[in-house]
């Protein structure tokens, strides 16, 4: 027995009827799940708000500028909260979602503050007894289901990600020709603003912990790690060849993004500084050239070669793919600050004065070699050229200043919103 399809209802119509039934359903358990969760949200910020802010004004026990500092906007975002659940739970999530993005600064600041609060928090929990009795005592009560008020200020910062993925299915099971999808799409690029606001925020703050982590591996305090702009790659031992072939001694490298850094380990017998370094040199990465030796075969090992203005250093390891990491971590760094500093050198070339004609030069009293003012640039050149040494004895005089890159171009130059670093 064959089956034919109704002749009323041609076949293309009934797929395209039963993809459209598809993406109702999809939306409609989307939109579900959107209002469940943004529900039990909306309750743990109250705890938040109520037993925590509320109450901690009342009694005093942390002064206003502290208790900013580790609520921050909260209780701004559990008003604003409260207006979308309404349009959510009647159906308006078009509309609600559209008056909830313009708010969203108040996740930005929020976002901004997060690590500064855990900072604060930690702080006041060590040394305010009254705080931190008061803090248990409210984790205590029955409403908080056994959680700590460290999980419940980190909310918002979760829900933003949420939001995206939430949106992201809600806009792609919704036609374009309904009344929503606009507003949708729009809450999705607004709420993609601030989960990449938090990335960048994040790996801002990862690399800060590295820089510091770093810092306190090497001894003494005249080698600085921590700069502005300056980003964290990789570490670890390389054998340096010397030039005379002597034999090849193993050091520890630092790659940042605008320096390569090399230490040695202090000695094991020493009684507070065993398990550090000690600073030898720091490499500038802006006029580096790099080149891969030997180690372009399946062979073991293999050497880079890197040549700075005034120096050269040849870096040898007997693992291939530990020296294909340093040289592609190297290349790249290189290649990020080289076309970096082209930009800025191309930008102040169209700021540059313009250079005057030679009538000009004629009419001029002090045209002739006897110029004072020329003799003073001639003079500055001079001194600019002899500051600029490619590498830093640490151990034999105090480091000296470098030309630190504005950020890294892994993140940075994606990054419109301000990083905050403590």
């Amino acid at each position: 027995m064959s089956f034919s399809p109704c002749p009323s209802e041609p076949l293309g119509c009934s797929s395209i009827q039963e993809q459209r039934d598809r993406w109702e359903r999809k939306r409609s358990r989307t939109a579900r799940e959107l209002v469940q969760t943004e529900q039990r949200y909306l309750q743990q910020l109250e705890l938040v708000t109520t037993y925590f802010v509320d109450i901690l004004k009342a009694k005093g026990t942390l002064k206003q500028d502290i208790r900013e500092s580790i609520f921050s906007s909260i209780k701004a975002i559990h008003s604003v909260n409260q207006s979308l659940l309404v349009h959510l739970e009647n159906g308006y999530f078009g509309r609600g979602l559209d008056q909830f993005c313009p708010h969203l600064h108040h996740y930005n600041t929020y976002v901004d503050n997060i690590y500064n609060a855990r900072k604060v928090l930690g702080i006041q929990l060590k040394k305010n007894k009254a705080f931190r009795r008061f803090k248990k005592l409210q984790e205590a009560r029955a409403e908080f289901n056994n959680h700590k008020l460290e999980d419940l200020l980190h909310l918002p910062i979760q829900r933003i990600d949420q939001y995206k993925h939430f949106l992201q299915d809600l806009a792609a099971n919704t036609t374009p020709d309904n009344p929503e999808f606009q507003q949708l799409s729009r809450a999705v690029t607004a709420v993609c603003e601030v989960s990449q606001r938090i990335q960048n925020n994040t790996r801002c703050h990862e690399n800060h912990l590295q820089l510091c982590r770093v810092q306190k591996l090497l001894k003494g305090r005249k080698t600085k790690v921590s700069a502005s702009g300056r980003w964290y790659i990789r570490e670890g031992w390389l054998k340096v060849v010397p030039p005379k072939g002597a034999e090849a001694k193993p050091k520890m490298f630092f790659l940042f993004s605008d320096m390569l850094l090399q230490a040695k380990r202090c000695s094991p017998l020493h009684p507070t500084h065993g398990s550090q370094f000690t600073g030898q040199h720091a490499y500038p990465l802006q006029d580096c050239t790099l080149e891969k030796v030997f180690g372009h075969t399946r062979s073991q090992g293999g050497l880079l070669s890197l040549t700075f203005p005034k120096a050269k250093l040849l870096l040898m390891s007997s693992n291939q793919e530990d020296l294909n990491d340093w040289y592609q971590s190297l290349s790249s760094a290189i290649r990020k600050l080289q076309s970096k500093q082209t930009v800025v050198y191309q930008r102040d070339e169209l700021c540059r004065r313009p250079l005057h004609s030679s009538a000009d030069r004629h009419d001029t009293p002090n045209s002739s070699g006897n110029d004072p003012s020329r003799k003073r640039n001639m003079v500055n050149s001079e001194q600019s050229e002899h500051a600029q040494t490619p590498a830093v004895e640490w151990e034999s005089s105090a480091p000296k200043r470098m030309k630190q890159s504005d950020a890294s171009g892994e993140s940075s130059e994606a990054s419109a919103s301000s990083c905050v670093i403590f």
